[in-house]
């Protein structure tokens, strides 16, 4: 069967370097910015945004962590690291942004860690939100069917496009 892509290659790597490029100019004065990818296509997006934030700025601290939870039923979220978030900026980053439940419940786990601001990423965003979610950062915004699902490919470490099932 063949794939429906709604990003190829070469516009999603377009698309993760604009987003970027908005991270620094919303967070111009900060020293540090800490990534935190949901498991695991998230990772891909988060070391691809790495990679352009360090080209672009490379005076900028970049930290990464990874937040581990079941999509399908996030009862229990888990942060690969917990040292200090104190007043320091999060983006938290998925691949594709739905209802709006993922981006809550892995927000909860950074509130008790009490970081200066809170920012989501996300590479594709669906428009039908269920919970009360913005995404700050989106690299394609679409309006779709309950019944679309919208798939982020990767391999290995990079960002290869997204498709629409």
């Amino acid at each position: 069967m063949a794939r429906n892509y709604i990003l190829d290659t070469t516009t999603a790597q377009k698309k993760l370097e604009r987003m970027a490029y908005e991270i620094l100019e919303n967070n111009i004065d900060e020293k540090e910015i800490v990534l935190a990818s949901i498991e695991e296509t998230g990772v891909a997006i988060a070391n691809t945004i790495a990679h352009h934030l360090k080209n672009i700025q490379p005076s900028i601290l970049i930290s990464q962590l990874n937040v581990r939870l079941n999509k399908k039923q996030p009862d229990t979220v888990v942060l690969s690291e917990t040292g200090s978030l104190s007043n320091k900026v999060v983006i938290l980053i998925d691949d594709v942004s739905n209802s709006g439940k993922t981006l809550l419940w892995a927000l909860s786990a950074f509130l008790p860690h009490q970081p200066k601001k809170i920012q989501t990423l996300a590479l594709v965003e669906r428009t039908h939100k269920q919970f009360p979610v913005k995404t700050d950062y989106v690299g394609l915004s679409l309006a779709t069917t309950l019944q679309d699902h919208i798939q982020v490919e990767c391999e290995e470490d990079e960002v290869k496009g997204a498709y629409m099932e």
